[in-house]
């Protein structure tokens, strides 16, 4: 099995699917927590809806960087749900299902309308479980993804405390002169930026499990919000590259074994937690 892997890390996309997967997961975990607590757990379903029509039309477009259409519509619909939502007539989970819904069923009606691709199933089935993109990355991918995931990563924790004060407590953070609406807007751009990211590992079906089962396993285990964020990315990583080498050993999808792994990490974690977690 050993020899098996080592043969199969000699590829350059096997390198590139790992680098990016880990990238990913660990993205995902840092905002999970705070989705999870905002009660925005399917945010993640949602925008990763609007993605695949988003990537629906790029594809009919024939764009040679389906990014450049997928990312910034991704970033509107998210600001738009997470900032507007006060304001707006249709709210909360209501407005999520209602973007995701219509995404989802025009983004399959266009591609069914006007593509000229001979495996429209296959090719489908790649966008909605992330079966196979994820080992088709080029280098030019990876170098996006890893540039992408350094910003993430560096203004999570450039305004972590913002961040921490607004998931508890949005009117006491605004008390104490913090501008939450420029941070709700940091939290939107960045669970866009995730969600476009994560399409290549795991599909739009089945992203939001990436950002959610880390932080509900991590919330087993401990209680403060450092603590449960830190065990979340630690937990995430660890799935994400198990459940990687494990697709690639016994040849099973990417996106549903890494899923699969990370339910089986949240029911070991829901087990210990009942011998009283670790308080921290």
């Amino acid at each position: 099995m050993i020899g098996k892997l080592g043969l199969y890390l000699q590829y350059p996309f096997v390198r590139y699917a790992l680098i990016v997967g880990v990238l990913i997961a660990l993205c995902s975990s840092l905002l999970g927590v705070t989705l999870v607590l905002k009660r925005f757990s399917f945010i993640g379903d949602g925008l990763s809806h609007v993605a695949f029509g988003a990537m629906s039309v790029a594809a009919v477009m024939n764009l040679t960087d389906e990014t450049l259409l997928v990312l910034p519509v991704t970033i509107l619909s998210a600001v738009l749900l997470l900032r507007g939502g006060k304001r707006a007539k249709i709210r909360g989970d209501a407005a999520i299902a209602m973007i995701s819904v219509s995404a989802l069923a025009f983004g399959y009606l266009i591609m069914n309308v006007f593509s000229t691709s001979t495996n429209l199933s296959g090719d489908v089935c790649t966008t909605l479980f992330g079966s196979t993109s994820i080992l088709t990355l080029t280098k030019q991918d990876v170098v996006l993804c890893i540039v992408l995931s350094l910003v993430v990563i560096t203004v999570y924790v450039l305004f972590y405390h913002q961040i921490f004060a607004v998931t508890f407590d949005e009117s006491f953070a605004a008390s104490e002169g913090i501008r939450t609406e420029t941070i709700n807007l940091v939290i939107a751009v960045i669970t866009a930026v995730i969600i476009v990211l994560a399409m290549n590992l795991v599909g739009s079906l089945l992203i939001s499990a990436l950002v959610i089962f880390p932080a509900l396993s991590a919330m087993r285990l401990f209680r403060s919000f450092r603590s449960v964020t830190v065990f979340s990315a630690v937990l995430s990583v660890i799935c994400a590259f198990s459940g990687m080498i494990v697709s690639i050993l016994a040849g099973t999808p990417v996106g549903s074994t890494i899923v699969a792994v990370d339910v089986l990490a949240f029911a070991l974690c829901s087990a210990a937690g009942r011998f009283g977690g670790v308080h921290l």
